[in-house]
C-alpha cells in the first residue's frame, strides 16, 4: 500500500515537473507578478498594466512575423533596421505630400522587399540565414541613416495629429496600436493552424528533407515566412513611427535578439517545427515584464542591461541543449 503511494507521488511530481518544465515562460511570469506584490511601485495599476502591453505591441508584432521564419528553421537579424527604416519612410513620404495611408502601405512593403530577398538568399541560395539577415540588418541600417542623416525626423505638424492617432487613438478603452497587435496575432494564429500554408511551415521545420519529398514546396513555403516577417516589422515599425510621431535609425537597435530570444523564450526553438502565436506572445511578454520589474525595483538601467544579457544567453544555450537532446533522443 505505502510502496503503491510512494509510486503514484512521484509519477504526480514527474509530471508536474515535466509540465513546470515546458512552460518556463509561464512560470517566469508568475514569479515575476509575485515578486511584484512586494515593491512599492505602481505596478498593479490600470494605468501601468495598459502601458506594458502598449509598450509591448510593436515587438509583439514583429514576433509573430519572427515566429514564422523560426518555426521553419530560421531566424531574422534584420527585423530591428527594417522596422526603423519603414518607419522612416512613412514619415518621410507624408511629409512630401502623399496620402498618410498610402504612405503607411509603401512603406510596408519596404519590409516586404527585404524580407523577399532574405527569403530569396537563404532559401535558393542555401545561405545561412543568420549571417545573411544579420549583413542585411547593416545594410538597411545604412540606408536609414542616410535618409534621415542620423537624425530623428518628425511628422510636419499639419500631418502630425492626424499620423499620431493611427497609434495613438482608443476604441472601447484599449489603445489603437494594441487592437493592431492583437488583430495581426489572431490572423497568424488562424494562418498556422487552419491553412496548409501553416501545417508546411511546422512540417519543413521539422524536417526539411521529409517534408521535401513529400510533395510540399518547401522554396515557396519558407520564402513566403521570410516575407511575412520583413512586412511585420515594416508595419510595427510604421505603428512605432505613429506612436512616437518621429521616425529613427536608433528605433530597432536592440529589437533583433531581444524579439528572437523571446520568441524562443515562449517555446518556439530554432530547432524548427515547434512553438506558434501564443508562445511568442508569452515570451516576448516575459522580456517586457522583466524590464518593467526591474525599473519597479529600482534597478539601475546598466545593471538591467547586464541582466538581459545573461538572460538572451541563458536562453540561446538552453534552446541549443533541448536541440542536442533531441537529436541524441532521435
Amino acid at each position: 500500500m505505502n510502496v503503491a503511494v510512494h509510486t503514484q507521488g512521484n509519477q504526480i511530481r514527474k509530471q508536474v515537473v515535466q509540465a513546470l518544465s515546458k512552460q518556463k515562460a509561464v512560470v517566469a511570469i508568475a514569479l515575476m507578478l509575485i515578486a511584484m506584490l512586494f515593491s512599492d511601485s505602481n505596478f498593479y495599476t490600470q494605468l501601468n498594466i495598459m502601458n506594458i502591453f502598449r509598450a509591448a505591441s510593436p515587438n509583439l508584432i514583429i514576433a509573430f512575423g519572427v515566429t514564422l521564419a523560426v518555426i521553419c528553421r530560421g531566424c531574422d537579424l534584420s527585423v530591428g533596421s527594417v522596422m526603423s527604416m519603414s518607419g522612416i519612410i512613412a514619415i518621410l513620404l507624408i511629409n512630401n505630400g502623399m496620402n498618410m495611408y498610402m504612405a503607411m502601405i509603401v512603406a510596408a512593403l519596404s519590409g516586404a522587399v527585404v524580407g523577399f530577398i532574405n527569403g530569396f538568399l537563404v532559401v535558393h541560395q542555401k545561405t545561412e540565414a543568420f549571417i545573411i539577415t544579420l549583413g542585411m540588418g547593416m545594410l538597411v541600417k545604412g540606408i536609414a541613416l542616410q535618409l534621415t542623416d542620423a537624425n530623428p525626423v518628425p511628422t510636419s505638424r499639419d500631418k502630425a495629429l492626424a499620423f499620431m492617432r493611427i497609434s495613438n487613438g482608443v476604441f472601447l478603452g484599449i489603445p489603437h496600436i494594441m487592437w493592431y497587435m492583437l488583430i495581426l496575432g489572431a490572423f497568424t494564429f488562424w494562418l498556422l493552424r487552419f491553412t496548409s500554408f501553416g501545417r508546411n511551415c511546422y512540417a519543413l521545420g521539422g524536417d526539411y528533407e521529409v517534408a521535401k519529398y513529400s510533395g510540399i514546396n518547401v522554396v515557396r513555403t519558407k520564402w513566403i515566412a521570410f516575407t511575412l516577417t520583413g512586412t511585420y516589422a515594416a508595419v510595427a515599425g510604421v505603428l512605432l513611427a505613429s506612436r512616437m510621431n518621429t521616425g529613427s535609425a536608433i528605433y530597432g537597435d536592440a529589437i533583433p535578439l531581444m524579439v528572437n530570444c523571446g520568441v524562443v523564450i515562449g517555446g518556439t526553438s530554432f530547432a524548427g517545427g515547434t512553438g506558434g502565436v501564443v508562445h511568442s506572445f508569452i515570451g516576448i511578454m516575459v522580456m517586457q515584464l522583466l524590464r518593467n520589474c526591474m525599473n519597479g525595483f529600482g534597478i539601475d538601467p546598466y545593471i538591467q542591461q547586464m541582466v538581459l544579457g545573461v538572460v538572451i544567453v541563458g536562453i540561446i544555450c538552453m534552446d541549443c541543449y533541448a536541440i542536442k537532446r533531441k537529436k541524441e533522443d532521435v
